[in-house]
């Protein structure tokens, strides 16, 4: 399994509603830290929304990324068939084999049989490419997986996201079990629960990858036996410091610290 970057890697420092850096990093800049700690493979996701970039900065990051030997991976969201076909079209351009969608977007929350519909409309336009749907929040883990099973192609799966299920009050271990074999891309966010001090709830908090609740050997020795899922990708929940510069400089400490704990679990990098 290749292990890489997320544009989600660097929320903060690319920028967040509310919070946007001076200088945002942009797609040279993910590329810039890809080279920074030698990994082969970059996913840009809604906070780096490539199909909205002129002709030539698409361009110039596909050719970039393969002069450098880094692989690209693609993500959006609002799962509509117009949108698959725009991203399908991004997705040959530069290079890419896997899009990452989320189904939701604010104004649109499809149920599962229009997901299914939509899926089953797809599936010509994804000849050469897989298209790795990600359990975020709304879905439980056993409905996504009765529509990508209904939809029954081998070029549709579930990108595994170890934190989001936690929004529909699903634990690592329900969604392991219902998506493990379906998964063709892995999201690895780590996060701890903590019960507040006054005794009255939880917070959900994320942490560098390997200090919190993941077990990630266990993770990744849940998904070896079904071949499906070939690359994963770090993203981090990083908590504000009290400024945005600070924020940023944790945000590449706590990335540095997850790839030094992740990259020895990994067989590749290429």
């Amino acid at each position: 399994m290749i292990l890489g970057l997320s544009s989600y890697t660097y929320g903060w420092a690319i920028g967040v509603p509310g919070h946007q850096p001076a200088r945002p990093m942009d797609e040279m800049g993910l590329l810039d830290r890809a080279q920074h700690y030698v990994v082969k493979l970059v996913q840009v996701g809604d906070n780096l929304p490539c199909h909205r970039w002129p002709d030539e900065r698409v361009a110039a990051f596909a050719d970039r990324a393969a002069r450098e030997g880094i692989q690209i991976q693609l993500g959006s969201s609002r799962l509509t068939a117009a949108h698959v076909a725009e991203m399908a079209t991004l997705a040959r351009r530069v290079g890419a084999k896997l899009i990452r969608f989320v189904i939701d977007a604010p104004d649109f929350h499809p149920g599962p049989a229009q997901v299914t519909a939509t899926l089953r409309e797809v599936l010509p336009l994804l000849d050469g490419l897989t298209l790795g749907i990600e359990n975020h929040d709304r879905f439980q883990a056993r409905t996504l997986r009765s529509v990508i099973e209904e939809v029954g192609s081998n070029r549709i799966g579930i990108c595994l996201d170890t934190a989001n299920s936690l929004g529909a009050g699903e634990g690592l271990a329900t969604v392991v079990a219902d998506l493990a074999p379906l998964t063709v891309n892995l999201h690895i966010k780590d996060f701890r629960i903590a019960r507040l001090p006054h005794l009255m709830g939880f917070t959900v908090e994320g942490r560098p990858a390997g200090t919190g609740s993941l077990d990630v050997r266990w993770l990744l020795d849940q998904l070896a036996p079904f071949k499906r899922c070939e690359t994963a990708v770090l993203e981090l929940w990083t908590p504000p410091e009290a400024d945005l510069e600070r924020t940023v400089v944790k945000e590449e400490a706590w990335a540095a610290q997850s790839l030094d704990f992740l990259e020895p679990l990994f067989t590749t990098k290429s």
